[in-house]
């Protein structure tokens, strides 16, 4: 090869997870293929700036890491949260209790409590303040956690009961308070808090677990008229507030709402998200809405998990194949059945996240980091898949094809990466890119074909052959100084 050729050579690392067996294998032999299709690069075509990637802690996964080994507790923090990890950025945590808890709890159990001199979070104190602590001490760049809250303590709500129900108003006050206890108590905990959802799906959840109801007006009078001005007034106007957490089919009727006026678009910094409409369908017009309706606020995915579902245990074969299902497989109206065909786990994940990342969110949070083998513990037995399952029984760990899935772009698009422009001849193949701080670019492709495909990545004047295996997940990774 001559200089001159060499020159035109575009240097890359390729890391990729597939359904024969890599685990964010790095693969340093390609060859050049003939018919290859051509994914061009464009970094000076620039979209969203990313907030971050990353899991949520439960009392659920941090019950069950109090009952593994330390070197398999430790094994598991850095795997999500160490530089040679996961390295996730953004992670979320609830208030109060959530069906993954153990049981029903509130911070604020006395009744009438209108000045919450009471509140407290000890129910917090054995098992989840030790993960979150843990992972921060882990975590050479840190991370952002935000609070979301499943429902009020029921003496604040008009039904009085843990599920379903609303804010009775003249606790509005109360519940704005609330925001402000726990930011302080987290605080003197060591741990800062980012900043909130107003309220995890707000719809409800079927009267099945910790819920509490608002409708899009309600939430933003709440938002603009109690919880803003009082984060402001105790000096955390600087907490992000996201509106809405819950599907993207509803999302036009939300945001049309939470941004009804400057007043009101003060206090939103962005809206929530998550994933349960579809198994595969990530409603990209419904989220080039939202970013339209309000260009320069975030629009994070904060949940999302393999739900309805056992944990199949040490078979990564299960995570790429079509067979996992969904609630919306037995339970969705007859006219949205169609939204809901058997997946797989893996493609899932993929595809959604390169999904959202086409179409202006700027964060993707999974949902809990670690289960057992039941899916679990659920204190309503809805059970879920998380990308860790553990078995305390015989301290066991496995590490799904869905952590690496993660990892792929955790690890390789950091906070403040810019989305860059792509061009792709390939429609088969799924396809995003982000140019970090540091310069590097990160392109993720996501191939569910059963035959691997041959491609070229240019940028500038460079390309270089890549081949990516049937069934997998590749991240391209570009040094800075090719991509200056």
């Amino acid at each position: 090869m001559s200089c001159n050729q060499s020159e035109n050579v575009l240097q890359v690392e390729v890391f990729e997870t597939s359904e024969s067996g890599n685990q964010l294998t790095k693969l340093t032999e390609f060859s050049a293929a003939e018919n290859a299709s051509i994914i061009k690069l464009n970094p000076e075509e620039k979209f969203q700036t990313i907030t971050g990637f990353g899991g949520a802690f439960t009392e659920s996964s941090a019950y069950l890491l109090n009952k593994l080994s330390k070197a398999n507790r430790d094994s598991i923090i850095k795997a999500y949260f160490a530089k040679d990890g996961a390295n996730y950025s953004l992670t979320r945590t609830h208030m109060n209790s959530c069906d993954f808890s153990l049981t029903n709890y509130s911070y604020t159990p006395i009744p009438d409590d209108v000045n919450l001199e009471h509140f407290t979070i000890e129910e917090d104190m054995d098992d989840l303040i030790p993960m979150i602590k843990d992972a921060l001490a882990v975590s050479e760049d840190g991370f952002k956690i935000f609070a979301s809250p499943w429902t009020a303590a029921p003496w604040m709500k008009d039904n009085n009961e843990w599920v379903g129900g609303k804010l009775l108003p003249k606790y509005y006050d109360t519940w704005a308070l609330f925001f402000s206890k726990y930011i302080d108590a987290y605080k003197a905990q060591g741990i800062e808090i980012w900043g909130f959802t107003v309220e995890n799906e707000p719809h409800g959840n079927g009267n099945n677990w910790e819920s509490m109801h608002f409708s899009p007006k309600e939430m933003t009078d709440f938002v603009e008229f109690h919880l803003g001005p009082k984060l402001e007034a105790d000096g955390y106007g600087d907490k992000i507030i996201l509106g809405y957490d819950q599907n993207r089919a509803g999302l036009k009727e939300w945001v049309d709402e939470m941004y009804r006026s400057e007043s009101s678009s003060k206090y939103f910094d962005g809206t929530a998200i998550h994933w349960y409409e579809s198994t595969y369908d990530y409603f990209p017009e419904a989220l080039q809405y939202a970013h339209n309706k309000a260009p320069n606020k975030l629009l994070i995915e904060t949940e999302g998990c393999i739900d309805s579902q056992i944990p199949v245990w040490k078979d990564d074969a299960w995570y790429w194949k079509k067979e996992a299902t969904d609630w919306g497989y037995d339970w969705a109206p007859e006219d949205q059945k169609y939204l809901h065909p058997k997946y797989a786990p893996v493609n899932r994940y993929a595809t959604d996240i390169i999904g959202c990342l086409n179409n202006w969110v700027d964060g993707w949070v999974d949902w809990n980091m670690v289960l057992d083998k039941q899916g679990g513990p659920n204190w309503f037995e809805n059970w879920c898949v998380a990308p860790v399952i553990v078995d305390p029984d015989t301290d066991e760990v496995y590490f799904t094809p869905l952590y690496y899935t993660m990892a792929h772009f955790s690890k390789y698009i950091r906070p403040g990466a810019t989305v860059i422009g792509v061009d792709n001849s390939d429609k088969s193949l799924m396809v995003t890119a982000a140019k970090n701080p540091d310069g590097t670019i990160a392109v993720v492709i996501f191939n569910e074909d059963k035959e691997a495909k041959s491609f070229k990545i240019a940028l500038n004047e460079s390309t270089v052959d890549v081949q990516i295996s049937a069934q997998a997940i590749q991240t391209i990774l570009i040094p800075s100084k090719s991509t200056k």
